[in-house]
Parts: C-alpha cells; sequence; structure tokens
C-alpha cells in the first residue's frame, strides 16, 4: 500500500466534564516533524500522542492540535492564589515607583487580575487528569484511524498516477530506442559521405586513424547504456510500488537517476527525433518527481 504524506483530519468529543476539539493534518516533509499543540495540565497525554503518531508515520510535517473545555465551568473555575499574590506584590511595587515619579495610573479591577494568564484555572487545579488523558487517547485513535485511511487513499490516487508516468517512460524508452537505429543508418551515411570529401581534397590519409576516429565517434554517441539503465530503473519503480513500505525516500533518488539517464540521452542524440523523444521523456519524469515528494 502507498501512503501519500497529504492528509486532514478533526473530531469532537466528550467525557464528564469536558469537551475537545481535534485537528490533525500533514504535509511532505523530507523526514517526520511531529508537532503537538496540546493541553500540558494533562499529565503524560503529549508524551503519549507523540509516540503513537510517531509509531503510525515515518515522514511528513504532521501538526496535531487539540482544544479541551469545560462543559459546565460552574464549580469548575479555581484561582491560583499563589501566583495572584505575586502579581498583586508586583502591582504594588509598580504603583510605589510611578507615585514617587509623578505618574499617574489607571487603578486595576479585579477582570483585568482574572483576566491575566494562569490566574482563573479551568481544569480543575489538582484534579486528578489520568481520566480524562484515558479517554483522550481512546478518541485519538478513531481519529488517527481516519486521517490513516485518508493518507491511504490520497497513496492509491498517487500509485495510479505514478503507474501510468512509468508506462509512458517505458514506452518513450523503446521510441528512442527505434529512433536510435535509425539514427545509426543515417550517420554512417553522413559519415562515410564526409570522409569521402576529406580523403578526395587531401593528401593520403591514415585509414587506421579515420577508423579509429570513427569508431570514437559512434562510441561517444551510443545510448544503448542510457536506455538499459532506464529500463531497469522502470522495473526497480514497479517494483516499490507495489511493496507494502514506505518508499518515498527510495523512489525520490531514483527519479533522480532517470532525469540523469534522460539528460544524458539528449546531450548524445544528434538527432532530431531522439532529441524530441528525449525532451519528452524529461517532462514525464520531472512530473514524476513532483508526485514522489507526496509520497510517504
Amino acid at each position: 500500500m502507498l501512503n501519500s504524506m497529504t492528509a486532514f483530519a478533526s473530531a469532537t468529543g466528550t467525557h464528564q466534564a469536558h469537551g475537545w476539539t481535534w485537528d490533525l493534518r500533514s504535509v511532505n516533509g523530507k523526514g517526520l516533524d511531529l508537532r503537538l499543540r496540546v493541553p500540558d495540565w494533562i499529565e503524560g497525554l503529549e508524551a503519549a500522542l507523540r509516540a503513537r503518531l510517531g509509531k503510525a508515520l515515518t515522514r511528513g510535517n504532521v501538526n496535531l492540535s487539540l482544544r479541551v473545555h469545560a462543559e459546565d465551568q460552574s464549580g469548575q473555575l479555581t484561582v491560583n492564589d499563589a501566583l495572584l499574590d505575586d502579581i498583586l506584590t508586583a502591582m504594588a511595587h509598580v504603583e510605589a515607583r510611578a507615585m514617587q515619579t509623578g505618574v499617574t495610573l489607571a487603578p486595576s479591577t479585579p477582570a483585568d487580575l482574572l483576566a491575566m494568564r494562569g490566574v482563573l484555572d479551568a481544569g480543575g487545579g489538582d484534579q486528578d487528569t489520568a481520566p480524562l488523558r484515558d479517554a483522550l487517547l481512546k478518541d485519538f485513535e478513531t481519529l488517527l484511524t481516519g486521517f490513516l485511511e485518508m493518507r491511504a487513499s490520497e497513496g492509491a490516487a498517487l500509485r495510479s498516477i505514478l503507474s501510468g508516468q512509468l508506462d509512458q517512460i517505458a514506452k518513450l524508452v523503446e521510441q528512442a530506442a527505434a529512433a536510435a537505429q535509425v539514427r545509426e543508418g543515417q550517420m554512417a551515411e553522413t559519415l562515410r559521405a564526409q570522409l569521402a570529401r576529406v580523403t578526395d581534397n587531401a593528401d593520403p590519409v591514415d585509414e587506421p586513424r579515420v577508423a579509429q576516429e570513427l569508431a570514437l565517434i559512434a562510441v561517444k554517441s551510443d545510448i544503448t547504456e542510457e536506455l538499459d539503465r532506464l529500463r531497469a530503473h522502470v522495473g526497480a519503480a514497479r517494483d516499490l510500488l507495489s511493496q507494502g513500505v514506505p518508499i518515498g525516500r527510495k523512489l525520490d533518488f531514483l527519479s533522480q537517476e532517470f532525469n540523469r539517464e534522460a539528460n544524458t540521452l539528449c546531450a548524445k542524440s544528434q538527432h532530431t527525433g531522439l532529441t524530441a523523444i528525449g525532451l519528452d521523456l524529461k517532462a514525464v519524469i520531472d512530473q514524476m518527481r513532483e508526485q514522489v515528494q507526496n509520497v510517504e
């Protein structure tokens, strides 16, 4: 099964006095980058979520957001007395300094103090968060299942696209092989005509040296190895697509090898028809490389 690195899932849930909203999404990434925004007052939650995601995924930039709120806040709000005392002490110091310098400050209200982060706690203070954590982790499994299903669905579409592109590459390789045979005959005739003009209008030539130079030209323009390697790459890519493990990195490397061989083929072509086929090859390979960036 081929998985995409692009997916999204969201969900909501409740447990006793709390409700929550999940948001899980991922995009392309060279490795696995997990970014979690979860309440830090629920002990052990982030570590458990990070471990579960690390087990289920191998690549992608993954963002998980969890917002937890109290369903019924009556009797749930508590004031952090220690923090409030520190704030009041700091405020008294600020007011004293302001009076010394002749600066008049606007009076603070209880609402101002309660709005300060950490003063008013809706999490229940020192309550046991283990039941809520367990409920969240159980609900997260459902969220993760939907997320993985979307990655698999996107992966199936990617597999179809990549298979079609490999078929195009294989077809173009055979067209290049046929064009190379046509080019070989044309090159032989051209070389013979050029050699005849040289020998007719020059002093006696060193025929062995001429033959050596002609052989060197033929070797430099031979694309047999490039075609063989392209065929081998097509076979290797198809084998990878049939595997049930993450193959994104291997496919990315293989697509670079495809591109290298296509570039060499174009450089050696010396034939308009073969050059056109080489350019078509490069176009399909570039399209394939773009799709490969989405593969886990």
